[in-house]
């Protein structure tokens, strides 16, 4: 296959888009999440993954920390994988880090990025519905339960667990 070949393949496959974000939790296990201003609803923080710089989900998560939040805290383990379909784009590949339990300190350290971000808040897990799209809550409380669980990463399509 010639190298104008190859090209004209990967051209032709599907897409995909990836995003990663991190879960940051109070002493209490209220979750942080941020109020965005270019859409309706909450999120984490985090954000689409730059593939075409050679970014990875995990370096994205930390990225994106750094710039929504401005905390330079390395993502802990990977919580879930989400394979989430939407009418009007491609499917996103979205990973969720484990960003552990954020003290006194580090929450007054917060400073959010005012071109993207409106506000924070640290929601508890009863109130997640009413801040999230249906698939971001299913997909942080999939991730909330591993870490309740002790257990491994869990694969979500569309939020729900897959059996397997």
């Amino acid at each position: 296959m010639t190298t104008t070949d190859y090209a004209t393949y990967i051209a032709g496959l599907p897409r995909v888009l990836a995003a990663a974000a991190t879960v940051f939790r109070d002493a209490r296990g209220h979750v942080l999440l941020v109020e965005p201003n270019y859409r309706e609803g909450w999120a984490l923080p985090g954000g689409t993954v730059e593939s075409d710089t050679g970014e990875s989900p995990r370096q994205a998560a930390h990225r994106e920390t750094v710039e929504e939040i401005g905390l330079d805290l390395k993502p802990g383990r990977l919580l879930a994988i989400d394979w989430a379909r939407g009418p009007e784009r491609p499917p996103i590949a979205a990973y969720l880090y484990d960003g552990g339990v954020l003290d006194e300190a580090a929450l007054k350290a917060i400073r959010l990025q005012e071109a993207e971000l409106l506000s924070w808040e640290l929601v508890g897990r009863d109130d997640l519905g009413r801040y999230l799209r249906d698939g971001l809550a299913m997909r942080l409380r999939a991730a909330l339960d591993v870490l309740d669980s002790g257990g491994g990463a869990v694969e979500l399509e569309d939020g729900r667990p897959v059996a397997g």
